[in-house]
């Protein structure tokens, strides 16, 4: 497993940090490492479904899905505007990123893939590797970039996600499950991608690629060896 004393997780939108690296996280949580989360955009509001209820509904299924369900110390919100991000100063987006990296204290951070089709997470992940670069006295280790599917498999065929690293999440795949069940208006009928039955075969498609009975898959955007 990753030699790690703290993680950061920076996500656009809510179920984002669950398909891209929820078991990981529930695997890095249930051996004591401190797991924070932080939410970018909210997930509704281009979809014509916004109200107060709503987000406050949406808020409490992130919390039970990656405080309950994956065991994850803390969850944040940033509220910038969904699938709108590109029209948010760039350099907002980093200062929130590295406040929150910074108040963790995390040396690993797990974030999007930069070609994903959806744009909010190529600014995410972008805001990320800006907000973490290793400057003198980072204590930033590594970033992992994640897969979400129904996102990166969708990309520009230059720019589509290749995974070169992985991790067994055998034993915490259910978690993964369970914690995308929570986020009810997400969910999709199979074949969807962002399906509980697509979310499984998913996870043994990458496991079989690392002799695992369940994985996922990462792109290492920096390591840094010290």
């Amino acid at each position: 497993m990753i030699d790690t004393q703290s993680v950061a997780a920076g996500f656009a939108h809510p179920d984002d940090e669950v398909l891209a690296a929820g078991g990981t996280l529930a695997r890095l949580a249930a051996a004591n490492v401190p797991v924070h989360v932080l939410i970018l955009a909210t997930g509704l509001e281009a979809r014509g479904k916004a109200s107060g209820d709503q987000f406050a509904k949406l808020r409490a299924e992130a919390e039970r899905a990656v405080v309950t369900t994956l065991g994850c110390r803390s969850i944040a919100f940033a509220d910038f505007p969904d699938n709108r991000m590109d029209s948010v100063a760039r350099l907002d987006v980093i200062k929130r990123v590295e406040a929150f990296v910074g108040d963790t204290g995390a040396d690993t951070v797990f974030t999007h893939h930069p070609g994903d089709i959806n744009l909010d997470h190529g600014v995410v992940a972008r805001a990320v590797m800006t907000a973490t670069r290793p400057v003198p006295g980072s204590r930033i280790r590594r970033v992992w970039a994640g897969e979400v599917i129904s996102s990166s498999e969708w990309g520009l065929p230059a720019e589509r996600f290749v995974p070169n690293a992985w991790i067994d999440i055998s034993a915490t795949l259910s978690k993964k499950r369970d914690a995308l069940a929570c986020y009810t208006g997400e969910l999709r009928e199979f074949p969807h991608p962002r399906s509980l039955d697509a979310l499984v075969h998913h996870a043994r498609l990458r496991g079989s690629e690392c002799g695992a009975e369940a994985a996922e898959a990462f792109q290492i955007l920096r390591e840094v060896v010290r």
